[in-house]
Formats: C-alpha cells, structure tokens, sequence
C-alpha cells in the first residue's frame, strides 16, 4: 500500500471502530472465558478486547484458505518488515543477522537468562514490575534482586532510585538486569537520560542488559518511547532487546517475538539455550501476521488505537475525579494498563481484588502480584463505555473506604 492509501485507511479507524469490539465469551479466551461468572467485566489481563488490524486477518485468511499447515520456516520478508518497522518508527537500526525468533517475549527472557547466566546468579528488577519476570528468574535457578522504584505521592509517578540501583548492580552475585521500557505496571516510559544512567550503572559493574520492549509501540502524547539498544553507538552490542507485535495487535494467540542483539557470542549461546527449551519452532501464522502487521495499513490502524487508548485515559481521570477523589491514578505515559493507588483504604489488595470481583463484578490485578503492596492495575483497552462500567463497579467497591 502507498502512502497516500494508508492515510486513507487512517480514517477509517476512528472511535467508532474501536467502539464496536467483538463478543469474546465462548472462543476460548483466558480474558473472558476463564471468569467465574458471565457478568463479570475483565479488566485484568494484558489482552485488549479490539479486533486486531485488518490487514492482519486478511493475510492470515489467505493462508488459512491454501489450507496446508506444515512445519514453518521464517522467510527473508519477516528479517526485512522487522528491520524497516524499527527504523521508521522507532529509529532503531537493525541488522538482519541480529534477528532470532521464538513463541513469546516470557519464553525470550527465559532463554536469556538460561543462556548468560549460572544457576544462582543475582538478575536486578525494579518493582513493581511485570510478574513472569519473577518466575522467568526463578525458573532458570537464578534468585532476583530488587531495587523498588520511587512513588512521587504528589506527581503520582515512579522515579529510578539510582543509588540503590548502583549499590546492588555492584555486587559480584549479579550478573543481569531485566528491564521494563515501556514499564508495567508502573506506565513509565523511561527518558533517554534514565536510560543512559542505567546504561552507565551496568557496563561499570559488567551487568547484561536485557530490555523487555513489547508495549513499545504504546505512548501516550508528549512523551517518546526510546528504545534501549539506541542510546549509544555501541549499546545494539551491549544489550539484548525483546520484541513482538502481540501486545500491540492483540496477537498474542500467534506466538511469535524476536531477540534482538548485535553480539555475536551472545546470540551463539542464545541459539542454544531457544533449542534446549524447544521453543525454536513457530506456527505458520505468526511470521505472517508480524509482516502484515509492520506495514502502512498497520501503523494506520496502531495510530488509531493509541488515539483511542489516550481518550479512555482521559475519560479514566475524569471518572476519579469525580467519583474516586481519594484514590490517586498514576500518570500514564505508555502501556495501556493504568496503575491507581489504594493504600489510603489500608487492605491486602489480593483481598480487595476478591471482593471487586465477588461483590461488584469487576476483575482487576492486585499490585502484590508485581511487588507492590497498596496498588491496582486496570486494563483499559477496551471499548469506552465498556470501561466506564466497569469504573462504576469499581467505585461501587472502593466508595467510602
């Protein structure tokens, strides 16, 4: 498509669209179908409610309709739509051979941290953060170091501790440091001189970089995700990036992501560690819908969607301020996933979580399960007035706490 007709299918993914979200009960969806009751609204799970791009399903239907699902091999064109996608959008500059695929970005870290560390080695995470990178670390045998990030209790926002970050990156049991950018749950998108901080911390004290990238393409206006590996000359061979376009295109059902790294030895060992976990072969669909998904009528139908996300952000706030004015959210920046702060009601939020469910139909993630005790994160890809339901269940919940 030219760039003329992609503008042209901008248009067409205005509010309305995203409006119009498909009924998911009864086609084996973890978001939906795992409820314990029907009435229930999910706003737990990373996993939008949107039909993903239309030149998506397009693509994949054509496969569908050849009607032959062998083993798949990943073609030229994949290397080729990941290398232009990055450069245009993100202006990071991939080589072709820096590129190894596997079925996830979880798998990915895990790969990892099997591949460039010893059983017992420390792995650096700063909570609250993503929950698999607990058991990606644990599975491997390696034990995580925390560094707890900074609540501003007026700008309602996380900060880098950076002097504990350095004080535990110093120590000789730590060998890696698994990075969120952008953040989840916390909605950072870390600057390029938090970046560079970071950056400078590790290579002092020889700790791997390894940047979990995959709400990369989520930023709210005003702010500008910068991708790790891009901050210095040198940095594509001084980390490792993981990527995917499931989190973006609600296509996580496909398995596909990518490791991205300049480091030769390092791939080598990687390579080994992604055939040791089996996790070296993909289905016919997902290099398919990663090349359909980086291309113009994509980014059009992405644009939409963070135009969309932006206005439930907003309408989100709006909500708060008028119902829960107690209830501190977070500056959202990038994710779709929104983080509010609910010490003020002093309750495990585990049990708080139970009781939103139970009582008042609406499933939320409480924050212990990403190291941080007080907290709740929402989920807010979803149609408008589908969130604001679900809003009104969760005030019902937390009214007068």
């Amino acid at each position: 498509m030219n760039p003329t007709s992609a503008m042209n299918v901008a248009t067409t993914f205005g509010p309305e669209w995203f409006d119009n979200a498909p009924d998911r009960h009864g086609t084996s969806c973890v978001k939906w179908d795992e409820m314990p009751a029907a009435d229930i609204i999910p706003m737990w799970v990373a996993d939008q409610d949107f039909r993903t791009a239309p030149c998506i399903t397009e693509a994949l239907r054509r496969r569908v309709d050849h009607g032959v699902f062998g083993y798949t091999m990943v073609p030229p064109s994949y290397y080729d739509a990941i290398v232009r996608w990055f450069d245009h959008r993100h202006g990071f500059q991939i080589q072709r051979e820096w590129i190894q695929y596997t079925i996830g970005v979880v798998p990915a870290l895990s790969v990892i941290i099997k591949a460039l560390t010893r059983p017992g080695d420390g792995v650096l995470i700063m909570t609250p953060v993503y929950n698999c990178f607990f058991s990606s670390i644990r599975n491997n045998g390696c034990h995580q170091v925390d560094v707890p990030l900074l609540w501003d209790e007026s700008a309602h926002t996380y900060s880098i501790d950076f002097e504990a970050f350095e004080a535990k990156a110093a120590t000789p049991e730590v060998t890696l440091f698994l990075l969120c950018n952008p953040h989840n749950p916390a909605g950072r998108v870390w600057t390029r001189q938090e970046l560079q901080r970071l950056a400078d911390i590790c290579q002092r004290h020889n700790v791997v970089v390894v940047a979990d990238e995959i709400h990369c393409e989520f930023v709210m206006p005003g702010h500008r995700f910068v991708p790790f590996a891009t901050i210095a000359p040198d940095m594509a061979a001084r980390s490792i990036t993981c990527s995917s376009p499931s989190k973006a295109f609600n296509t996580a059902g496909l398995q596909i992501a990518n490791i991205i790294t300049a480091n030769a030895d390092w791939r080598q060992k990687i390579d080994r560690a992604i055939n040791d976990n089996e996790v070296c072969d993909v289905n016919p669909f997902g290099p398919i819908a990663l090349e359909a998904a980086y291309s113009p009528e994509g980014e059009a139908w992405l644009n939409g969607l963070n135009a969309y996300i932006a206005d439930n952000y907003k309408a989100l706030t709006d909500f708060f301020a008028a119902h829960l004015p107690h209830i501190p959210v977070a500056r959202l920046e990038g994710t779709y996933l929104v983080w509010i702060d609910v010490r003020c009601m002093q309750v495990e939020t585990q049990k708080l979580a139970d009781e939103l469910m139970q009582k008042h139909r609406v499933w939320v993630n409480p924050g212990e399960m990403y190291g941080a005790k007080g907290f709740l994160r929402i989920n807010i890809a979803c149609p408008r007035a589908r969130m604001l339901e679900g809003l009104a269940r969760l005030a019902g919940g937390l009214q007068g706490k």
